[in-house]
């Protein structure tokens, strides 16, 4: 009888949905947006929907925006919803936090007006104000139930001064404020600045870039052009083609920015206004240019199976965020060394700092790599006083494997292959022929098939579990050591780190130090030693050596204690990278291979 319901449930269910997808055959879908309070943060919504064949439209936002894994609820930003045919109201309520029914029956359009609050600074969300108007389609466009698959045209209709656009979607004829997405994939996936943005562009090899830069900024456009297209053509090399025609950087530049977030023919980019005149600073907008650039192939396009078609009502899984996010970390530094735009020491300074994230790290003791991947939706985006302690960032760690396994692939094949083959046979083999994503062991293959060797060790070690990195061992295969500059340190340490307002508030305390061991506390204000009273703690504690008991006084919860205190020795590491003496052939063609000497 079970198996007898449960046939008749699934015969209903794809009646349901074929009626619905003959709905959604017929549909039209068209946008009209206007900002009639720019200055308060908003942005008005008209949608329409012709060709209804349904007894009821359920309308649904987001509630996350891909290549940001995090559930936003965007749904919380929209107000004064209401549903109409001509000139009347239809009966509409919401039956989720992300869904608005409407009774449709005997109606073949409706017109659904909404407004949405758009004031949070970020690459990920929308944000409007006299000046300019970031559209994250995800946080701004509803999509009918069952018709993520339509295509639909967005007309803007510009706050005064506004004349320009600039997005990946593709315009309706000459009107530049009228542009269109073929499915809402490709919609929540191509956000949309307006406002009066600095526009430059330039080409590189047959595809068409544009740069829209808002906020101003000390930028050299003739510079930023040159070496722009020096990453681009590097990149592309690796997987042997760029996918795009044409491609989209929106650039925020505000007093401090930062951040980055891909789209499959653009990217939002966050930046310091006034930090390209400084080569650190211009370097740092060079690596995030990178970073995201390179992510139309690695994400976008070579992608883990978890990660498309997309799921926009709830987390989407997934354990390889080190690869997806990690290895993006990794080839922004390799792609410009190999660019020629880093020298050496520069490169292998910045892999040093990769390399000495993970080995401060308590949390890279407990969590693995594919665990934060999996975890980011609850702890990556979400960090609190413990989280230096419980994870670890799945782009730092996956920068590191990243290294390793291009020094462990360069090794094994003698200098024929690195890991640029990787990717470039698993964006064809997945992404180009068999069109969808790969699995965890699929790309456990990829790299085994390029080093010759199996990896079920390597994988064991740094991708399920939490060894330390044997740094030394693939540092060797290309002829450099590690050197701990602070080897010879026998600082004492209390192990907390502290606010630097009003008094001294300790705001983590990291495992197994002194503090953890003793009983000092987050929020525990620190307000003498020994029964002084302090202002400089660092200078007090540097005075004492590893071993020695304090007594610190502490006010928590508004009672002062008295806690005695064993200090520790400091067990922060700070490497460098440097050449061995005297290295051998292989070590020097691995070297070669690798940082494209």
């Amino acid at each position: 009888m079970k198996k007898i319901v449960l046939f008749s449930s699934i015969a209903l269910l794809l009646i349901s949905m074929s009626n619905m997808a003959g709905a959604a055959g017929k549909a039209q879908i068209s946008y009209t947006l206007t900002f009639p309070e720019a200055q308060a943060h908003y942005v008005d919504v008209e949608m329409r929907v012709k060709g209804l064949a349904q007894q009821t439209t359920s309308l649904k936002m987001p509630v996350w925006t891909p290549g940001s894994y995090l559930v936003r609820e965007f749904s919380k930003n929209v107000e004064s919803f209401s549903a109409w045919h001509g000139g009347d109201r239809l009966t509409a309520g919401k039956t989720s936090k992300n869904t608005w029914q409407i009774n449709t029956a005997g109606v073949t359009e409706l017109t659904v007006k909404y407004r949405v609050y758009a004031f949070e600074i970020s690459v990920r969300t929308a944000f409007v104000d006299a000046s300019h108007a970031f559209l994250s389609t995800s946080g701004i466009f509803m999509y009918p139930q069952g018709m993520l698959d339509q295509p639909s045209t967005i007309k803007i209709i510009p706050y005064k001064g506004w004349d320009k656009v600039s997005t990946s979607l593709a315009t309706v004829g000459k009107d530049p404020f009228t542009v269109t997405a073929p499915n809402y994939d490709i919609l929540f996936d191509s956000p949309i600045e307006v406002g009066n943005q600095d526009i430059f562009d330039f080409d590189v090899d047959g595809t068409h870039y544009e740069v829209a830069m808002y906020g101003g900024g000390n930028y050299d456009k003739e510079r930023l052009k040159v070496d722009m297209a020096k990453i681009i053509r590097e990149q592309a090399s690796i997987f042997g083609e760029n996918p795009n025609k044409r491609y989209v950087f929106i650039v925020h530049n505000f007093q401090r920015g930062g951040g980055g977030l891909e789209h499959l023919s653009s990217t939002v980019l966050g930046a310091s206004r006034d930090g390209y005149g400084d080569e650190k600073g211009y370097q740092g907008f060079l690596e995030l240019v990178a970073h995201e650039h390179f992510h139309l192939w690695n994400v976008k396009r070579l992608r883990p199976i978890a990660l498309g078609p997309f799921d926009y009502e709830k987390e989407n899984y997934t354990t390889n965020l080190w690869i997806a996010e990690g290895f993006t970390a990794y080839f922004e530094g390799k792609v410009i060394r190999h660019a020629q735009m880093y020298p050496v020491e520069t490169y292998l300074t910045s892999l040093a700092a990769d390399i000495n994230g993970i080995e401060n790290s308590q949390g890279a003791k407990v969590q693995s790599a594919s665990e934060s991947s999996f975890d980011a939706w609850i702890k990556y985006y979400r960090p609190d006083e413990n989280s230096s302690n419980s994870s670890v960032s799945y782009y730092s760690k996956g920068a590191v494997i990243g290294y390793l396994m291009d020094l462990e692939i360069i090794n094994s094949s003698n200098g024929k292959y690195s890991l640029n083959d990787v990717m470039n046979y698993m964006y064809n083999e997945y992404y180009k022929t068999r069109k969808r994503g790969y699995t965890d062991a699929e790309f456990k293959a990829g790299v085994e098939k390029f080093a010759g060797k199996n990896f079920d060790d390597f994988y064991k070690k740094y991708v399920y579990g939490v060894e330390p990195v044997d740094n030394t061992k693939y540092l060797g295969y290309a002829g450099y050591k590690l050197v701990n500059e602070l080897a010879d340190n026998n600082a004492p340490s209390l192990g907390i780190a502290t606010s630097k307002g009003d008094g001294i508030v300790v705001t983590a305390v990291a495992r197994n130090g002194a503090a953890w061991v003793d009983g000092i506390n987050v929020n525990d204000e620190i307000t003498a030693i020994d029964g002084a009273a302090v202002t400089d703690l660092n200078a007090v504690i540097n005075s004492k050596k590893p071993g020695d008991n304090i007594n610190v006084t502490v006010i928590r919860d508004g009672r002062q204690l008295v806690l005695p205190v064993t200090l520790l020795k400091a067990t922060r590491v700070r490497y460098k990278i440097e050449p061995v003496d005297n290295a051998s052939e292989k070590q020097l063609t691995v070297r070669k291979k690798w940082l494209k000497l």
